[in-house]
Parts: structure tokens; C-alpha cells; sequence
């Protein structure tokens, strides 16, 4: 997975993470209300202590939110959640609830618990979920037990919930594998709109956004950039003497061997044809000049072949810096400028021509 990709399924997951938080929220406060209810009815039924303790859910229940909206903290909201919801299933199954009915809830549990969890670990606390019903129907006189149930309630009870956890098992199975296979085509579709098809560079319609977005950082803080706008020479005559696949080849090898050379941070793309642009942040003039003519001397030295024939690749480049522009196009119209005069001047070269540049020295410049 390219740093692109990567960022973009980080993104996609923080969406999503997101989106399960706000249905988080509103299950939270949908239990609530139904605490409030139940509560308030068994209340009114004369079972005082029942409804004391369903009353008693809601404080863990508003605490877990309020812990939510004062951290962000996803992970202590999902797992608080459930804990919550573990403690009060447990809790309507020892007691009955009301005239035992309390077990019904269980039906909740299942599509709940694999929402909030993943298939392995939704399965294990469903398993133990079982047991602990296996506990309570088996040993009626524990002294945490408060109902006892008779065998039908106890094969049908099972039999649903058996049936219901592997439907929605499969359900969630299914959504995962159909929301990861559509994650992936949109992340190669996303890739596919940045990257030039031939060379794996950025495309330019790729690098004039991220021209966009270093232009505003410079304005934001004065973090000085520069960029390098490279032209192979005559490169018409590799194409009509060698073929256009030979050319192809060739623009896949400087591609290559760019990479090789320009630093992580900074971004090449295909401009056009046989044009590219290198983006350099937090580089001056001078460092730019410098990266630029050890390019053209890696590039001058390198074999560019194709089928066992060596091709005649050299490039010459125009450089500039956003200390001598007033915006990107005036940046991009000066290295046109600069790649024009080295092209004039006998191509294999780089301009402006400096008197020192022996230091490959690529700090940022003080604002």
C-alpha cells in the first residue's frame, strides 16, 4: 500500500469510526429512555426494587457518554458501552425481569455485540454469554438467581438465539467483506486519479494540488519551497528512431531513478509527455539547484536501454524558487523560462546556472 493509499484508508476508517460513534450516542440515549420506562413501569407495578436497579443503568450509561464527549475516546465508549449492556443482560436473566421476560432482551445482544466488536471477538463473549444463561437456567437456587424457567422457555429460548447469532454472524460477515472490497476499489480508484498510468509518478493534476496546498503552507508559516520542471532532450528522436515503446521504456527508467534521488518528502510528477515536475518543500534555491544538477548527472551517467539497445537520454530543467514568485503560476512560468535557456544554451544542463554549487546542503531557509 503506497503513503497515499495508506492515508486514504486511514481517513475512510476515521469516517467510519465516526459514524459508529454518533449511532453510539444515539443507542446510548435510546437506552435511556427505556430505562426511564421500564423502570417507571415496574415502578407503578409495585416492583420497587426492579425498577431502583434498572434506574441504577442509567448513571454508567451517562457517564460512558459524558467520558466520550470530554475525551473522543472511541475505544473506552465501545467498551464501556458494553460492559454496561453485559451487566444488565446478566442481570434480566438472573432475575426474570418481569413475569420472566427478562431473557428476551438477550435477542438485542447478538447484532449489538457484533457491531461494537469484531466477528472473533463477538463470538467468544457470545459463548460466554451462553454459559452464563447455561448457569442460570441449570442452578435455579444460586443466590444471584431470582428465576427459574421452565424446559420449553429453555429449548426455545436457546434454539432462537443459537439461530439468531449465526445469522448475525454471517450478516456481519458479509458486510465486512463487501464494505472492505469497496474500500479497496475506491482507494485504487483514488490512486488511479493521482498517478500518471505509464510511470507510477503523480499525475499533474496531483501535483497542482499539492502545489496549491505548499503555496498555502508557505503563506500560513513561510515554509520556503521550490520546484524543478525537467524536459528529457530530444526526445522525439528516441521515439522515431527507437520505437515509442522504446520511449515508454525510457520514461519508466527516469521515472525510477528520480525516485531514487529526490528525498520522501518531496513529490515527482509526469508534467506532460516528456516533461516532469519535481516539488522540493522546505528548499531554497541553491539546495533545489543542487538536487536538480545531481539528478542530471545520475541521469547523464545512467544506461537507459531497451531491448539491449542503449538510448540516448539526458534531461535539462529550469528551477525555481517560491522566493522569487509571486504565486504558482508565476513559479511555474519562471521554470518554463529557466528550462527554455538551458535548452538554448546546449540541453544537459540545469538553470539558473549558479558559481557554487558543491554542497548538497537542503535545510530550510529561516522564515
Amino acid at each position: 500500500m503506497t503513503r497515499d493509499s495508506s492515508s486514504g484508508y486511514q481517513a475512510a476508517r476515521k469516517r467510519e469510526d465516526a459514524q459508529v460513534s454518533r449511532v453510539l450516542t444515539w443507542l446510548s440515549l435510546t437506552a435511556i429512555m427505556f430505562l426511564v420506562g421500564f423502570g417507571s413501569k415496574a415502578w407503578y407495578s409495585d416492583h420497587s426494587s426492579h425498577a431502583l436497579i434498572l434506574w441504577a443503568f442509567i448513571l454508567p450509561v451517562l457517564a460512558n457518554m459524558a467520558w466520550f464527549a470530554q475525551t473522543g475516546n472511541r475505544v473506552v465508549q465501545k467498551g464501556g458501552l458494553l460492559v454496561v449492556i453485559s451487566i444488565l443482560f446478566t442481570y434480566l436473566i438472573a432475575s426474570g425481569g418481569e413475569g420472566n421476560t427478562g431473557p428476551l432482551w438477550f435477542y438485542v445482544f447478538p447484532p449489538l455485540l457484533f457491531f461494537l466488536t469484531n466477528l472473533k471477538t463477538g463470538t467468544m463473549i457470545l459463548l460466554l454469554v451462553y454459559l452464563v444463561a447455561v448457569v442460570v437456567f441449570q442452578f435455579p437456587n444460586l443466590p444471584f438467581v431470582l428465576a427459574e424457567y421452565d424446559s420449553d422457555f429453555k429449548i426455545r429460548f436457546f434454539a432462537s438465539l443459537i439461530f439468531e447469532s449465526i445469522f448475525c454472524f454471517v450478516l456481519e460477515a458479509s458486510r465486512l467483506k463487501a464494505r472492505n472490497e469497496l474500500l479497496d476499489l475506491a482507494l485504487t480508484h483514488e490512486h488511479a486519479a493521482k498517478t500518471d498510468e505509464l510511470t507510477g509518478l503523480s499525475n499533474r493534476r496531483d501535483i497542482v494540488n499539492r502545489l496549491s496546498e505548499e503555496f498555502s503552507r508557505y503563506q500560513r508559516s513561510g515554509h520556503h519551497f521550490s520546484i524543478a520542471l525537467i524536459d528529457l532532450d530530444l526526445f522525439k528522436n528516441v521515439n522515431d528512431q527507437y520505437g515509442h515503446n522504446a520511449g515508454d521504456a525510457a520514461l519508466k527508467q527516469f521515472s525510477h531513478l528520480v525516485q531514487t534521488v529526490i528525498r520522501q518528502t518531496d513529490v515527482a510528477a509526469r508534467w506532460g509527455g516528456e516533461e516532469f515536475l519535481l516539488l522540493l518543500p522546505d528548499t531554497s534555491l541553491i539546495p533545489a539547484l543542487t538536487l536538480a544538477e545531481r539528478l542530471r548527472s545520475e541521469v547523464a551517467l545512467n544506461n537507459f536501454s531497451f531491448n539491449r539497445q542503449d538510448l540516448p537520454i539526458t534531461m535539462s530543467a529550469g528551477i525555481c524558487s517560491i522566493a522569487q514568485a509571486n504565486s504558482i503560476d508565476d513559479m511555474l512560468r519562471q521554470a518554463d523560462l529557466q528550462l527554455y535557456s538551458a535548452k538554448e544554451a546546449g540541453r544537459n544542463r540545469i538553470a539558473p546556472r549558479v558559481r557554487s554549487q558543491n554542497t548538497d546542503t537542503r535545510s530550510e531557509p529561516s522564515a
